[in-house]
């Protein structure tokens, strides 16, 4: 909605595209665009990508970042933009550089950002300069490189006076990873030093609890390899004594225990390691009921190893030296080592595990939390300085590309005026000797053609490509000029984006609709002369296929000639076929009788009326179709599937139409050169009909004129008609 206001506003409109669109003139205009009726705006909304537009500016003018542009941004933008300037018609203006002079210090707010704005040429070394361009406030990293404290919460190693705490600033980055603040350095935040004492203490205390019970680690540092050892064969060491338990339940399963013999002979076959993947299946020792698992002798080959290293690190340490293991040996090595699991399952603080024990309580018995906490407190309390020197970034660009936008959205006056390409116009593209200027890029060209559909418009969807960089893309490029008969997927041509780079471009879908009312004039005789061509096609491949069929049959009777032949039937007469040719037949006489007879009685003048009337009899209902198709063509559903919200009905209409796409043309003063020498041969029927035609004119009117009568002396022709003469007065 507009917010109401008790002061009234004139406004300009210019009409083009059918429609009335406002024209901002004045810095003023901007101001009170709040007081503009949103009905009359010609888009409401615009998406952030996929236009020929700063991203940067658009990224400012998204305040709540969902990627789209909207109404009320738009206000807002403006409406700041000119309280800062003491003249908002500089806006107008798209400077590049910001006069220092053009701020309004009169307020508190342009005080601050006069000030920013020259502490940002300070910083670049340029504190003499008396404008600010956008370039050079493009690279934050430059503006804030001589400054420790910036406003962004993020503070730097080289932020801290001392080496002790600089350590831990280093410290913290390594463990918990850097944020870049805004002079491109790596600092730590408020959150990431919160997360990095919180966890030291954590592992700190999660140790404590190692040193205070003395069965969580009962090999001291030792303990973790020997935990390490029984979890490297447990699940198959669980197994080994569940098939013994199974084996003393019922002997009768030993052999399937076991293995059966038909694995081993299968490995047997094989060339065989100890670290086979096969033999790590089979059990680690040979089952028998309640046996003990050896550790050295007829071990499984593919666990000798790890069986070794258990009893190493875990059995001879813990329960001591045994070259065998029973079940309730296995379970009393599992209880010993249970504390250590539980406690290493706790585990808290693994991110700054890697520093170690001692280092951490060192950092944690000096007072660098607080020294960093006090560093990012003196960093933010500069956020209102530093979003000052942010803001001079905005309003640069504002006065940049403001104006620019607003003629591209609340109206479409750069597109209608036709002097420099609309935001949303991508490139030019080069395809059957046109140039199509209306080209949008499209991200899913079936999904985009479903609504563009609507506009009426003749579309062209385009896959783009560049083999030197792999690059590629899609767009949809409108035709509203010229004709549709070479135009067909499949077809190449040269895409030409805004930079001048040239992308081979390939049509992979149409959407189609008339492009011109000449087109449509035209198209019933194309579409008779295609028919035409498809009947003698058709009948010329039936002819051939006749002709084959005979050559075949021939040589099938020369190959057969020493074979009796039979008697052959007698031809008959197919009478439906007869029939058929003589209704054909008749068919055409009658037609050819009744447009012949139209042509009786006329005089020489009236015959090409006639003919002029039969063709715009025949034409008349596909250009009629076509006109109302093209007063209907317009922008909206090309630019809503590309996520606009177009307010209103932008015409395409004819005249503007071939503004848009340029048809191939000699350019003025060419010299022609019509001396073909490989053009075809005229054929000579044109010619014979046009005599034929003539020559029948002229018996038509010497005819009903007497004079062949007269001359032929009654031979040929039907005598002058008598005139009558009028009655005698009495």
């Amino acid at each position: 909605m507009n917010a109401p206001s008790s002061a009234r506003k004139t406004w300009h409109f210019f009409r083009a595209g059918g429609f009335d669109q406002v024209h901002l003139h004045a810095g003023a205009d901007l101001a009170a665009l709040d007081r503009l009726d949103q009905k009359l705006w010609v888009a409401l909304a615009c998406p952030t990508r996929g236009l020929e537009f700063d991203s940067r500016t658009l990224e400012l003018l998204d305040t709540d970042k969902d990627g789209r542009i909207r109404a009320p941004e738009v206000i807002a933008a403006c409406q700041w933009a000119c309280r800062c300037l003491k003249n908002p018609d500089d806006l107008l203006k798209g400077a590049d550089a910001l006069p220092l002079t053009a701020l309004n210090d009169a307020t508190p707010e342009g005080k601050q950002l006069l000030a920013s704005a020259r502490q940002i040429l300070v910083n670049l070394g340029k504190p003499e300069a008396a404008t600010l361009s956008v370039a050079d406030t493009v690279d934050p990293a430059r503006i804030f490189a001589h400054t420790q404290f910036n406003g962004d919460g993020i503070v730097p190693v080289q932020a801290a006076e001392d080496a002790p705490t600089r350590a831990v600033l280093t410290d913290i980055l390594n463990c918990l990873g850097a944020e870049t603040d805004r002079s491109g350095q790596p600092g730590v935040t408020r959150a990431k030093v919160d997360a990095f004492f919180t966890a030291a203490h954590a592992h700190v205390q999660w140790r404590q609890q190692a040193e205070t019970d003395p069965t969580i680690l009962p090999l001291g540092e030792a303990t973790a390899r020997a935990a390490a050892a029984y979890q490297a064969v447990k699940p198959k060491v669980d197994d080994y004594f569940t098939r013994g338990r199974l084996a003393a339940f019922d002997e009768r399963a030993l052999a399937a225990l076991n293995r059966p013999e038909s694995e081993f002979l299968a490995l047997a076959a094989k060339e065989l390691s100890s670290s086979a993947t096969e033999l790590a299946g089979f059990p680690l020792a040979r089952i028998e009921p309640n046996r003990p698992l050896p550790l050295t002798e007829g071990v499984n080959p593919a666990w000798a190893d790890a069986l070794a290293t258990l009893r190493a690190e875990a059995v001879q340490p813990l329960l001591g030296d045994r070259a065998a293991l029973s079940a309730a040996d296995w379970q009393a090595l599992g209880a010993r080592l249970a504390p250590y699991q539980s406690w290493m399952a706790a585990k808290a603080g693994a991110a700054v595990e890697p520093l170690g024990l001692p280092r951490l309580r060192e950092i944690l018995a000096s007072r660098a939390q607080e020294t960093i906490v006090a560093l990012i407190a003196q960093d933010q309390a500069r956020e209102p300085e530093a979003n000052a020197i942010a803001a001079v970034e905005r309003l640069v660009r504002y006065h940049r590309d403001l104006y620019q936008l607003l003629n591209n959205f609340v109206a479409f006056r750069t597109f209608y005026a036709r002097h420099d390409l609309a935001i949303f116009q991508v490139g030019t593209l080069y395809l059957d000797q046109r140039s199509c200027e209306l080209c949008l890029a499209v991200d899913d060209p079936g999904r985009h053609a479903a609504l563009a559909g609507l506009a009426g418009t003749y579309l062209a969807y385009c896959d783009c490509v560049r083999k030197s960089t792999g690059e590629k893309r899609q767009i949809v490029a409108a035709f509203t000029d010229g004709d549709a008969d070479n135009l067909m997927v499949g077809r190449n041509g040269l895409f030409y984006d805004r930079q001048g780079r040239d992308w081979d471009a390939t049509i992979t879908k149409i959407v189609d609709n008339p492009i011109s009312i000449r087109q449509a004039f035209w198209a019933p005789y194309k579409k008779f002369v295609r028919m035409i061509e498809e009947q003698v096609a058709k009948r010329a491949a039936a002819a051939d296929a006749a002709s084959t069929a005979k050559l075949e049959g021939a040589a099938t009777a020369v190959a057969q000639a020493d074979k009796p032949k039979p008697a052959p039937e007698p031809k008959k007469l197919d009478v439906g076929v007869v029939a058929a040719l003589g209704v054909g037949v008749g068919a055409l006489g009658t037609a050819a009788g009744y447009f012949l007879g139209l042509f009786k009685g006329l005089s020489p003048w009236q015959a090409p009326l006639v003919i002029l009337g039969l063709m715009l009899l025949i034409s008349t209902p596909s250009m009629v179709i076509a006109w109302l198709k093209l007063r209907r063509r317009n922008l909206g559903p090309i630019l809503d599937a590309n996520g606009w919200a177009v307010n209103a009905k932008a015409k395409l209409n004819v005249p503007f139409g071939r503004t848009l796409t340029g048809v191939a043309k000699l350019p003025p003063g060419a010299r022609r050169d019509l001396a073909d020498p490989y053009r075809e041969k005229p054929s000579p029927w044109p010619k014979l009909i046009v005599l034929a035609l003539v020559l029948w004119l002229a018996y038509t009117v010497l005819d009903r004129r007497g004079y062949l009568h007269q001359w032929t002396q009654g031979r040929f022709g039907q005598p002058a008609a008598a005139t009558t003469a009028p009655p005698q007065a009495p």
